[in-house]
């Protein structure tokens, strides 16, 4: 038999679309059409996205600023018998989202604790990256001040995991230039504007998507998926092609690198022949 939802005194945590409003789940349709109110990170955004979906909510925020003195309301709320849902902007809350204290308080007071699964940035960017995706390392936002920053990659710089960063469009360049000085061009994918209708995938290392993004300024949030420390000594055997090739030389170029420079440049990451890369331009 299957238990109707949502239930008296239960906090759910549902998945919100991370960008196609078609990937909202029936079952976390269902509970946010019928909780009894919805905590959300910005309730003007949420009651957008809701009101898209044609459900209307009893909102409360809950963010980053506000958890602590929010979380006490919340477990109340589920302690007087109401269903309470948590959601983020985008995605599985709990994730780099207010939800992981809420989810601990509530199990320690005795309370009822529900996913419902929905979209995910960070598992979606990982298995279209085509790294490894057996074992990998959720590092989220890494802290923001460079230097704290820099200790945090040369902690990661010998894990032989597939890495996964979130960062946004105003540092993402600062880091693609942290990631080539501490962990060296391990392959990449730089991951953006996922489930839209422009959505990309930037890659395949850490030198072309620099080059990339030096030239196109980054948009949206990006997660960045990085192949681990056991993957470097490969690199010189990542499937290139003639066009991969061609497009990163002239992205070189474009940057300030002379033709000769740009094929040692590329001759270096790939393990190619420098004369082989530069014969291409000539072609």
């Amino acid at each position: 038999m299957v238990r109707a939802e949502p239930a008296a005194g239960v906090l759910y945590l549902v998945g919100t679309p991370i960008g196609n409003l078609g990937d909202l789940s029936p079952r976390s349709r269902q509970v946010l059409q019928n909780v009894d109110r919805i905590a959300c990170e910005d309730t003007r955004r949420s009651g957008q996205m809701l009101a898209q979906l044609g459900i209307k909510a009893r909102l409360l925020s809950f963010h980053q600023r506000n958890e602590t003195s929010r979380i006490p309301q919340l477990l109340e709320i589920i302690t007087n018998g109401e269903s309470l849902a948590v959601i983020s902007d985008a995605g599985l809350p709990g994730i780099s989202d207010p939800g992981e204290e809420l989810v601990a308080a509530a199990l320690k007071t005795g309370h009822e604790v529900i996913c419902i699964p929905g979209p995910c940035a960070l598992i979606t960017a990982l298995v279209i990256s085509g790294l490894p995706t057996r074992r990998f390392c959720f590092e989220g936002f890494l802290p923001v001040k460079q230097n704290q920053r820099r200790k945090r990659l040369q902690e990661l710089a010998n894990d032989p995991r597939t890495l996964i960063i979130y960062e946004s469009p105003h540092r993402l360049v600062d880091l693609l230039e942290e990631l080539e000085s501490i962990l060296g061009n391990r392959p990449l994918q730089v991951a953006r504007e996922l489930t839209k209708h422009h959505e990309q995938q930037i890659g395949p290392n850490v030198v072309t998507a620099l080059a990339h993004f030096r030239i196109n300024k980054p948009q949206g949030e990006c997660t960045v998926v990085i192949g681990g420390a056991s993957e470097s000594k490969y690199l010189g055997l990542y499937p290139w092609n003639q066009v991969v090739l061609i497009e990163t030389l002239k992205e070189l170029i474009e940057t300030g690198s002379s033709p000769s420079e740009a094929a040692r440049i590329l001759s270096k990451n790939t393990g190619m022949p420098r004369r082989q890369l530069y014969a291409l331009l000539c072609n």
